[in-house]
């Protein structure tokens, strides 16, 4: 025989204030947990929604990253030739080699951070059709024209419509602003890849990046485009290569978020370990006519451990509450493949409260547990004595 939640209920309701007080702190654990949590899934969005499940980026053969990369023009040429490069109704091949140069910036505070300055061809926004311009126009070809990604023209100097923003050591203009989905691109200034090689000194691309004809036919294209021996390169879907690039950062983002949770925790399983053993000592009579009644110490083990963890769910609904304020607040870190900043929004989804709540429920479990014993083991006659 179950004794009924209800005898729970009532017995939080009698001890308000240790009830809060100890909700409150796990309240604190969880809302760290969901906040690193938070952090992490944003860095990680921002560089998997830079890739398309359609697109094949190409860099030289070994490089994990842009910046190691240097493809000739003999060999952007010989993919945009490919069968397997999609085209245009004007039968243009979609392809978009790309230089990929790391500068150092202002930002609006006066402080130095680096910057990804991308050269993109004539084809980038149909290779990209994420990116958009919701301010000004695209840069003309053959002109010092460049456009900013929307979250770096909010953390930058001079990158209002207009403004002359100098690198390479030359000045160029800001003519338009655009968007990408809340990508990586978002972090980056994009101009012509013909006016970028010869200020940056530099006659390669860094990547090659075409839009698939057929997008279930990839296995077949890397394998085509990495045994021509005129290319020397390897083959990536766009979307697996960023998802890559995310996987260090995000795994020791998501480290500390467990780390830094689990020490605070500690402490939070303590305060429910103080709370219910004060609940078992003052309800001591009760557990006694509990006994006497028939209920077997399992049953009152069980109360007592749904107790420990109801009051934890209660903190973990305010631990979850207390996050959504941040939920699409704009951070910066810096990508460790690039070394230049990314500018990311923290995302608190359904997903991270589940787990929020069930981080919530191990520590009320943690928590209860001893003092749930305690209660079930105590013998009939000592507990109604205190009566």
């Amino acid at each position: 025989m179950k004794i009924p939640l209800v005898y729970n209920l009532r017995s939080l309701r009698q001890r308000p204030v240790s009830t809060l007080t100890t909700a409150v702190g796990m309240a604190l654990v969880v809302a760290v947990f969901v906040a690193m949590m938070a952090l992490s899934n944003g860095f990680e969005a921002a560089l998997v929604s830079t890739g398309s499940q359609d697109n094949v980026m190409v860099l030289r053969k070994g490089a994990n990253a842009e910046m190691s990369s240097a493809l000739s023009r003999e060999a952007a040429n010989i993919v945009a030739a490919s069968p397997f490069v999609a085209r245009d109704p004007t039968g243009q091949s979609l392809v978009s080699p790309e230089t990929f140069v790391v500068i150092s910036a202002h930002r609006v505070t006066g402080e130095l951070a680096n910057v990804v300055v991308r050269g993109v061809g004539p084809r980038a926004r149909d290779v990209r059709q994420s990116v958009r311009v919701v301010e000004g126009r695209w840069f003309s070809s053959g002109a010092s024209e460049i456009v900013v990604g929307e979250t770096l023209s909010r953390r930058f100097a001079n990158t209002g419509i207009g403004d002359t923003f100098r690198f390479a050591g030359r000045d160029w203009t800001v003519v338009g602003r655009f968007t990408a989905d809340g990508s990586a691109f978002e972090s980056e200034i994009w101009g012509e890849n013909e006016q970028f090689m010869p200020v940056f000194r530099g006659q390669v691309f860094q990547s090659i990046t075409f839009r698939l004809q057929d997008s279930g036919a990839f296995e077949g294209v890397k394998e085509t485009l990495e045994d021509d021996p005129r290319l020397y390169v390897d083959a990536f879907r766009e979307q697996r290569f960023w998802e890559n690039q995310a996987g260090l950062l995000g795994g020791i983002l998501r480290f500390l978020a467990i780390f830094i949770s689990s020490v605070m925790a500690i402490g939070a399983v303590f305060g429910a370990v103080n709370t219910m053993y004060a609940a078992v000592a003052a309800r001591s009579p009760e557990i006694g006519v509990l006994l006497t009644l028939g209920f077997r110490p399992r049953n009152v083990l069980t109360s007592f451990l749904v107790e420990a963890v109801l009051i934890a769910l209660l903190g973990g609904v305010i631990g979850c509450l207390l996050t959504l304020p941040i939920n699409g607040l704009v951070t910066s870190t810096t990508n460790w493949n690039s070394f230049s900043e990314l500018a990311f929004a923290f995302r608190v989804t359904p997903g991270l409260f589940v787990q929020g709540l069930i981080f919530a429920a191990v520590m009320g479990t943690l928590g209860g547990i001893l003092p749930a014993w305690r209660a079930a083991r105590q013998p009939v006659a000592t507990a109604l004595r205190e009566a």
